[in-house]
């Protein structure tokens, strides 16, 4: 159904893009990302769900990262894959909100549960005799809780602020799923308040989390630099590191498609930057928490190793 002060009924996807003897090559190249990016976050979930050993707040929030990413990957990714082998690309009004609200949803509740994660890594390096009493599973519960609550507001407040444009006759949407700023881009009405309640979230939900992580990180670095053995020292940055290239990541390619004016930066590029947080982040999070974690590669061995025995 479209929206009441609406005659558009669906959208056009235009797909990544319109040269079509890309189509199939790109249909293959995604469908490979979008198979590591399940495999790799399923297996996560398993790995951290069947070894007790990392039943801890870090790979508590590791899990409900890795199924999040997994979430929201599902959201975009099929849909993206169809654009490449149909003639037509079309999407309804009211699934492009739901995939609109899914997506809204997903990413910024990665957002908030990042900063979350370099606060448990404060907590951990900066106050480890008080760590378990911190970090106990009530606060865990209450600060995933938190960073939900943060999801489930912002998707609301972003779709309710789209479904109340205005789209005429052009349904010709320039992106390979239903984003913010295309669906501003259709709208036959004025998008000032819009864009204006969009740069305002975003900043938000961006700029909160980042803030939280800078101080996270400020102070433990300044913790790292008081250790004096380098092994101390090396083990304290390992712990880090990880966390530290996905927040970069997912936070400079959110930043770059999001804290500008959609005049400033063309679809085309918003498209690519889209790309890389849509499908490119999930894919490569549960390899780098993976091959850079003493941990997790010790629990997927011991775990081989009994499957392989039993």
């Amino acid at each position: 159904m479209a929206a009441k002060n609406s005659s558009v009924t669906e959208f056009i996807l235009t797909g990544l893009t319109d040269q079509l003897e890309l189509h199939i090559p790109l249909f293959f190249l995604f469908l490979g990302f979008y198979l590591v990016t399940v495999l790799g976050n399923l297996a996560l979930i398993a790995l951290i769900w069947l070894n007790s050993c990392l039943h801890t707040p870090m790979y508590f929030f590791l899990f409900n990262l890795s199924l999040i990413d997994f979430c929201y990957s599902t959201t975009i990714t099929p849909k993206m894959l169809k654009s490449f082998v149909s003639k037509k690309n079309i999407i309804l009004h009211a699934e492009c909100m739901t995939q609109l609200f899914f997506f809204c949803f997903f990413v910024i509740s990665e957002s908030f549960l990042l900063s979350v994660m370099a606060y448990d890594r404060y907590v951990a390096i900066c106050k480890p005799l008080v760590y378990m009493v911190t970090m106990s599973p009530q606060v865990c519960l209450f600060l995933l809780l938190g960073v939900y609550v943060m999801g489930l507001s912002g998707a609301m407040v972003h779709m309710g602020s789209i479904a109340s444009l205005t789209f005429c006759a052009d349904n010709l949407l320039n992106h390979f799923m239903c984003d913010i700023l295309p669906l501003l881009k259709l709208s036959c009405n004025s998008t000032y308040v819009n864009e204006l309640v969009v740069f305002i979230l975003v900043a938000i939900d961006i700029g909160m989390p980042i803030i939280t992580i800078f101080i996270s990180y400020a102070l433990i670095l300044s913790s790292i630099l008081h250790i004096h053995s380098t092994e101390g020292r090396s083990k304290a940055f390992s712990t880090c590191s990880s966390h530290i290239i996905v927040v970069s990541l997912f936070f400079g390619s959110g930043a770059f498609m999001y804290l500008k004016p959609p005049s400033i930066l063309p679809l085309d590029q918003g498209k690519v930057s889209s790309l890389f947080y849509t499908i490119v982040v999930p894919m490569l999070n549960p390899l780098i928490y993976s091959l850079r974690n003493k941990d997790v590669k010790v629990s997927l061995r011991n775990t081989l190793e009994r499957k392989i025995s039993s």
